[in-house]
């Protein structure tokens, strides 16, 4: 299914051909001075384009994925640089989706990949630390055992096992299990292209030059992390809420479509610098 329309609106080709019909209508009734007039008007209070960012056009196709309540929601972004936007109840479905369009080199989503059989990932430790002010944003992921549990009393009994009576397991932590085996059992299934673990708060600090402290659903979060987007290149697609979508889980995924590109052209970062890998043969790290 799709939340929302697939794409930011018009293409330019498609605006310049409404705005020529426009302005012959307009000179058909009005004549020709009066539109040039407005014309003059417009473009005199337009902003400047000075330091205006050239928009990300990734040499190949990238999916940012983030989760919503619908399921997951994907922003694909092409070397034609206008973001679309896609949404499904499955990760699955969501890439077969997105592969109608293109066929995405990268999928960069947020969600634990790579499940430790005991103790801590050095991908959150690392993540935390990048994060001054702002490390509780990254969920300790718990051990395998843990997400596997039926209850969420369970789950803490298995993480304090497998971690020999070192930790338990935060409640927010295993609200995500059900997401976080479905991206398991689906990277495990094969699906035939590259997927990277992110985490926008992550990608946003990068973007910004130090992590983005107001929370993600205050006006105030919501226009910074707009602001980081514009200024690497990518404007957030006009849709900036649909069925089973906030703003919040758009920008996210603009995050990661904006990590998954950085990665993808070989510029990008990771946290651990070699990733780990538990019982699940897994490779783990955070990636931005």
């Amino acid at each position: 299914m799709t939340g929302a329309p697939s794409g930011p609106g018009p293409t330019p080709d498609e605006w310049r051909r409404q705005l020529l019909a426009l302005v012959a209508r307009g000179r058909e009734a009005y004549g020709a001075e009066p539109v040039r007039e407005a014309l003059t008007e417009v473009l005199e209070e337009l902003p400047s384009t000075d330091g205006v960012p050239d928009v990300l056009r990734p040499d190949r196709p990238v999916l940012g994925v983030d989760a919503c309540p619908a399921g997951w929601v994907g922003v694909l972004l092409g070397p034609d640089g206008r973001p679309t936007v896609h949404v499904a109840g499955s990760i699955a479905d969501l890439v077969a989706l997105v592969r109608e369009r293109a066929e995405p080199a990268v999928v960069a989503i947020d969600i634990p990949i790579g499940l430790p059989d005991s103790g801590p990932r050095r991908a959150d430790g690392e993540a935390r630390r990048q994060l001054v002010g702002k490390g509780s944003s990254v969920f300790p992921t718990l051990t395998r055992a843990a997400y596997e549990a039926d209850t969420y009393e369970l789950a803490r009994a298995a993480n304090l096992a497998a971690t020999g009576g070192a930790s338990s397991a935060s409640a927010q932590a295993y609200a995500l299990g059900a997401k976080v085996l479905e991206v398991d059992a689906w990277i495990r299934s094969g699906p035939g292209t590259e997927v990277i673990e992110v985490h926008p708060e992550l990608s946003f600090a990068r973007m910004a030059g130090s992590p983005v402290i107001a929370r993600k659903k205050d006006p105030e979060g919501v226009l910074a992390r707009r602001e980081a987007l514009r200024a690497h290149g990518l404007a957030a697609p006009a849709w900036f809420r649909g069925a089973g979508f906030g703003e919040d889980d758009l920008l996210d995924a603009c995050a990661a479509a904006w990590s998954a590109a950085r990665h993808d052209r070989g510029a990008g970062e990771s946290f651990p610098a070699e990733p780990e890998v538990f019982g699940d043969g897994i490779p783990a790290a955070i990636r931005v």
